[in-house]
C-alpha cells in the first residue's frame, strides 16, 4: 500500500502536515518520450533538495489495476486511511495516474466556480511539491487561480517547434500565464547547440507576434547534471501556491501576455 498522506522524503523534510502546497506544471506532448526522461530526472533533484514530490500524472488513466487520483477524490480526504495500494508502481518518487481525476476537478471547477487545484491540498498535505504532468489543453483549465508558471519541453526541429507553441497559446488563452520553455540537447555537439537556438528564436519570435509578449526559454543538456538542477530550480522558483484558506499567491511577475494574446493563431 502506498500511503497518500506520506511519502519517504516526507518524514526527512517534515513531520507536520502542511497548510500549503506548492504547485509545478509540466505540459506534455503528444509524443509521450518527449522530455518524460527528463521529468522523472527534475522530480528526483528536486526530492534531493529536500522536497518530497508527488507527480500527477495526467496522461495516465485511472483504472481499477491501477488506480490514482480518481480512486482518491472518491474517498474522504481527512481519513487516516486514505490509501492507494499501488503495487509495483510504488517507489520513491510517487507517480499517481491521474487523466480522469484532473479532468474531475476541471469540470467541477468550472461548475462551481471555484479553484480548481484547492481541491488537492487535503489529499497531498503531507507532500512538499505537486507536480501536474499533463496536456496544455488540461493545465489551461487547472491554473486559472494559481501564478504557477508551466514548463513546456520542446521536441527536436519544426514539429517541436510547431507543438511547442500551439501549447503556449493554450495555456495563455485558457489562463493568460506565460510560460517557460526548455530545448533539450542530446548532444554537445556545436551544431545540435545552433539549431536549438535557431528554433528558439523562432519560437520567440511566434510568441510576441501572436501572443502579445516574450517567452523565458533556457537550454538543458539531458546528460548534465548541473542543467537538470538548474531546471528543478527554476521550476520552483515558478512553483505556484495553494493553501486550504486560499487557492494561490496573487499572480507576480506576469508578462503582458495576459491581455495582449490573439485568439486567432
Amino acid at each position: 500500500m502506498l500511503d497518500i498522506s506520506f511519502h519517504q522524503a516526507a518524514g526527512l523534510h517534515s513531520f507536520t502536515p502542511q497548510s500549503e502546497l506548492r504547485v509545478v506544471a509540466v505540459a506534455s506532448q503528444d509524443n509521450a518520450g518527449t522530455g518524460l526522461e527528463t521529468l522523472w530526472q527534475i522530480c528526483a533533484s528536486l526530492q534531493r533538495l529536500g522536497y518530497p514530490v508527488v507527480v500527477l500524472d495526467g496522461t495516465a488513466q485511472e483504472t481499477d489495476e491501477y488506480p490514482g487520483l480518481l480512486h482518491l477524490l472518491q474517498q474522504a480526504p481527512w481519513n487516516e486511511g486514505v490509501s492507494l495500494n499501488m503495487g509495483a508502481m510504488a517507489s520513491s518518487l510517487a507517480v499517481i495516474p491521474a487523466a480522469k481525476g484532473l479532468q474531475r476537478i476541471g469540470r467541477e471547477a468550472s461548475r462551481n466556480e471555484t479553484a480548481p487545484l484547492h481541491a488537492l491540498v487535503p489529499y497531498f498535505r503531507t507532500y512538499g511539491l505537486v507536480v501536474l504532468h499533463a496536456p496544455a489543453a488540461t493545465l489551461g483549465s487547472l491554473l486559472t487561480h494559481t501564478a504557477t508558471i508551466p514548463l513546456v519541453v520542446m521536441g527536436g526541429g519544426s514539429a517541436g517547434v510547431l507543438t511547442t507553441y500551439k501549447s503556449l497559446k493554450q495555456i495563455a488563452v485558457d489562463t493568460g500565464l506565460p510560460c517557460m520553455v526548455a530545448a533539450l540537447l542530446r548532444s554537445a555537439s556545436v551544431a545540435e547547440r545552433r539549431k536549438t537556438q535557431h528554433a528558439l528564436q523562432t519560437l520567440q519570435d511566434c510568441a510576441e507576434r501572436h501572443l502579445g509578449g516574450p517567452v523565458r526559454t533556457t537550454t538543458i543538456a539531458t546528460q548534465s547534471p548541473q542543467d537538470l538542477q538548474r531546471l528543478a530550480l527554476q521550476l520552483l522558483e515558478n512553483a505556484g501556491t495553494i493553501s486550504e484558506s486560499l487557492t494561490a499567491l496573487p499572480p507576480c511577475n506576469m508578462t503582458e501576455m495576459q491581455a495582449h494574446f490573439v485568439r486567432s493563431h
